[in-house]
């Protein structure tokens, strides 16, 4: 049996920080703020993946009041989710994920969070789905106060 899940996640910049999305560290001048590393994609399609399962969310699994997930890498993160799916049956089959930022672009850097998280998914290149768009200057990322991103992921449960 197919199942879908989708996930979204936010949030703001922070001087200080270094930009991670999809696991590339993107040239910034400011990052995202987090008890992690804030990689707002990874961490939206992490929640796709675990509500496809139906297990919740990445604060349930890696909770930010855990000092063992301060300034972790959400690939690392990622990678464990993927094998929580394996370990209860699930295969992931596709994912597709939207970046909405006004600033920095990232259509340069597109390939590379393909590939990285497909990596940290195991998962073919082809399977991991990437965009980028603004909000024409609208809201608080037309604003350039943060960045937001959504993500489905559509799995397998082996029925």
């Amino acid at each position: 049996m197919l199942r879908i899940g989708h996930g979204f996640d936010v949030h703001a910049f922070a001087e200080g920080r270094r930009l991670v999305l999809g696991g590339v560290d993107v040239p910034c001048g400011r990052g995202l703020a987090g008890h992690s590393d804030a990689d707002v994609l990874a961490h939206a399609l992490m929640d796709a993946v675990l509500g496809a399962m139906r297990a919740g969310d990445i604060g349930r699994l890696f909770p930010d009041t855990d000092p063992a997930y301060e300034g972790a890498d959400s690939l690392v993160l990622m990678a464990r989710v993927a094998d929580l799916a394996r370990e209860r049956g699930y295969r992931i089959l596709d994912v597709d994920c939207t970046v909405a930022a006004q600033a920095p672009k990232l259509a340069p850097h597109r390939e590379q969070m393909r590939a990285r998280m497909a990596e940290a998914l195991g998962v073919p290149v082809e399977a991991v789905g990437v965009k980028a768009t603004t909000t024409e200057r609208l809201g608080f990322v037309g604003r350039e106060e943060g960045i937001a991103a959504w993500a489905v992921a559509l799995l397998d449960d082996g029925r």
